[in-house]
């Protein structure tokens, strides 16, 4: 009858006769101004299209691309500002600008962004989030992009996930000697809960997967369930959460538990669902790994226990705890030499080396470095292991300052002291450990 395709749906009478009476007396109606509007969103959507495909405009987004990862960045950020939008790059932890977009040209950056992450381009009032896969002449990297509105635009931060950054072994990550001995320790138990801790971009995941790359073996079974998952490793079953499906962290790990795995890793434990979950797994005889936010490893107690996990559970299941930061590596083509006495010392230096003279190496700037001093990050770590005091010291709600104090009176070395360490290698700097530690 109407010549239309129906869409039949399943509806209230309240709302049938509300829909009714907006459709046939006149309210739902379009007036002309109202035509004008819709054609001017699609002209202007059209435009957009047509500006996301225009050459210029796809040379410079693989542009930038391209100088990211030539110069080993982990994330590209597009900043609207009032008369361009700036182009920034994070190198070793650290912002770089790179350069700047002028008004007319940065729409067209935008749209052929969220193009490429299978984004929506006409919706600019609300976050997105996409991915994509980017094939350079020479390599491929995974993209993980995510939109957000700005008073003066869409900003956009792009993620560049490259696989082979990730292939690092225990040896490579930068623990000494003793540390490295307790986490294998720790790892080579059949049961118990090994927590990874510190700030976002800390290199937590990179010790996580190197950990899970040394277990691997024919004879244990490992799962993990990730938010995303950052690198594909052969031999083992990894899960990625989709919280608008319903699978979240807690969902998988209760039906992991019952798929027989021998290891457990969580991408992190945010809540206390997750936390207890987590627990009760490693008391049932499977290994758990997973990461948490704190500031240090003698805090992961206290942070657990505010989510409130009960201590008697976080004494049994707590095996180790690994706090770390990511300092920059001193470039080896450039670095420069220098014998520093106290007198010469600012205080930064005088806190970290007291009154002793020490060699120590200054950050210079070359081509290989592009003129940052740097090139790479090295980890700087505490190690914890749960001894049979710390479990005691568990069980009677001890403060954060107890179990540090403890935790140096049986030689746990601190992340200021390691880094000290590294530096009087000539590995990094003094204002690298401060900017990291302080």
């Amino acid at each position: 009858m109407t010549g239309r395709t129906v869409a039949p749906v399943i509806t209230t009478l309240t709302n049938f006769e509300e829909a009714a009476e907006y459709a046939f007396t006149g309210k739902g109606m379009l007036n002309a101004s109202d035509l004008d509007k819709v054609d001017t969103s699609a002209k202007r959507l059209a435009e957009e299209m047509h500006h996301a495909e225009d050459v210029s405009v796809v040379s410079l987004v693989d542009n930038i691309l391209e100088t990211a990862l030539k110069r080993r960045a982990s994330d590209i950020h597009f900043e609207p500002q009032l008369y361009e939008m700036v182009v920034r790059i994070r190198i070793d932890g650290v912002m770089h600008p790179l350069t700047q977009i002028p008004n007319d040209t940065k729409g067209g950056v935008v749209s052929r962004i969220k193009i490429m992450g299978d984004m929506n381009i006409a919706e600019k009032r609300l976050p997105q989030d996409g991915r994509a896969t980017y094939r350079a002449p020479t390599e491929s990297v995974d993209l993980r992009i995510a939109a957000i509105p700005t008073v003066y635009g869409e900003n956009i931060t792009i993620r560049l996930l490259d696989e082979s950054m990730h292939e690092i072994s225990l040896s490579e990550l930068g623990m000494g000697e003793q540390e490295l001995q307790v986490f294998h320790q720790a790892i080579a138990r059949p049961y118990g809960m090994i927590l990874i801790t510190g700030p976002t971009g800390s290199g937590k995941s990179t010790t996580l997967y190197s950990a899970l790359d040394e277990l691997n073996t024919p004879s244990v079974k490992i799962y993990t369930v990730e938010d995303p998952v950052e690198r594909k490793m052969p031999g083992i079953l990894q899960s990625q959460v989709r919280p608008k499906i319903g699978l979240s962290f807690p969902s998988a790990l209760r039906s992991l538990v019952r798929s027989d795995p021998d290891v457990i890793m969580i991408g992190e434990i945010r809540d206390l669902e997750t936390a207890t979950i987590a627990t009760e797994s490693s008391l049932t005889g499977h290994l758990v790994f997973s990461t948490l936010h704190t500031n240090d490893a003698a805090s992961t107690v206290t942070r657990l226990s505010e989510m409130g996990v009960p201590p008697y559970l976080i004494a049994s299941s707590l095996e180790c705890v690994v706090a770390q930061r990511l300092t920059r590596r001193l470039c080896f083509h450039c670095r420069k030499k220098e014998q520093l006495t106290p007198d010469q010392m600012t205080k930064s230096e005088l806190a970290f080396f007291a009154s002793a003279a020490v060699e120590i190496y200054r950050a210079e700037g070359c081509r290989h470095c592009f003129g940052t001093g740097y090139s790479g990050r090295l980890g700087i770590f505490e190690v914890l292991p749960a001894t049979e005091e710390m479990r005691r010291l568990v069980m009677n709600h001890a403060t954060a300052d107890e179990i540090r104090h403890h935790a140096h009176s049986i030689g746990m070395t601190s992340l200021r002291a390691d880094g000290v360490k590294k530096v009087l290698a000539g590995a990094t700097t003094v204002e690298e450990v401060e900017r990291v530690t302080a």
